[in-house]
């Protein structure tokens, strides 16, 4: 079955591997040259490869270096029978961005709750700002159940992996980058899949981590979320919130163009850091 490794990336951008604290080997794609700005580190969400981000290299490493991660059993990365929970890939997250930073963490999906926890129990130290990328962080009102979608992955997988996949973008995609997605998701253990998503851990926790950071914050969502956005900058005013109104929730995919000028803006706001990179 194909995996999909290193579907229509960009020219210039390479394939590596970062060992996690457990020994786990994680995959990660780098495009761009370290500077003493921050690189971009792109963290895909649920069951998806670091590739998805393949419209983001190009026009996101012209001034800075960018890196991909595929979490602990996406993509390319090791499939260990342990640590698909919130806390372990928010440690190995929170230690691929140390051995890099400092870096812009541009989070989608579950990966920005996997942020909000790294910042949360780790410290902010390899950040040096935050994008929250189509992601229910905690805000009024809350989103429907997901166990719906659970008891569909338990009853027929593949069905519910291909309608997820899907779904996800607004706008049409080539059967062959679909099939890679799908293929891609099959390839982690249906237990493991579902241990990924955080059910015991109470909305307001995501909501009070998130209020409380003081990195620089971008929140970049659909319609579905745009509600939540709105009440998150309410109470943390210093919070930029942008809408794709014409796109799914892989925005990023949807308008591509959009997107990556919102993010090329945002990285310039930080100006350039003084100190020197630890490497």
């Amino acid at each position: 079955m194909a995996s999909g490794a290193d579907f229509t990336l960009p020219p210039g951008t390479t394939r590596g591997s970062f060992t996690a604290p457990d020994g786990t080997r994680l995959s990660t794609l780098q495009s761009g040259t370290r500077s003493a700005r921050p690189s971009f580190l792109l963290v895909p969400g649920w069951s998806m490869p670091a590739w998805v981000w393949s419209a983001q290299f190009g026009p996101l490493s012209a001034d800075r270096a960018v890196f991909a991660l595929d979490p602990r059993g996406q993509g390319e990365s090791d499939r260990p029978e342990q640590g698909h929970d919130i806390r372990t890939r928010a440690y190995d997250l929170h230690a691929f961005a140390s051995s890099v930073g400092p870096v812009i963490v541009v989070a989608w999906s579950l990966a920005a709750l996997e942020t909000l926890e790294a910042i949360h129990r780790f410290g902010s130290a390899p950040f040096a700002g935050v994008v929250l990328v189509d992601s229910s962080v905690g805000e009024e009102p809350a989103p429907a159940p997901g166990s719906p979608f659970i008891d569909a992955l338990q009853a027929d997988r593949e069905s519910a992996i291909e309608g997820f996949v899907r779904a996800i973008f607004a706008s049409g995609r080539p059967h062959d980058q679909v099939r890679a997605l799908i293929d891609g998701a099959l390839r982690m253990p249906l237990s493991a899949s579902i241990a990924l998503f955080p059910r015991d851990i109470p909305r307001e926790h995501w909501r009070d981590i998130a209020r409380m950071i003081e990195l620089p914050m971008l929140y970049a969502v659909s319609p579905q979320f745009q509600e939540q956005a709105w009440n998150l900058r309410l109470h943390r005013p210093r919070t930029q919130v942008e809408v794709f109104h014409r796109s799914g929730h892989a925005l990023f995919a949807d308008e591509p163009d959009r997107f990556n000028r919102l993010l090329v803006h945002f990285a310039r706001a930080l100006g350039t850091l003084q100190a020197p990179l630890q490497r």
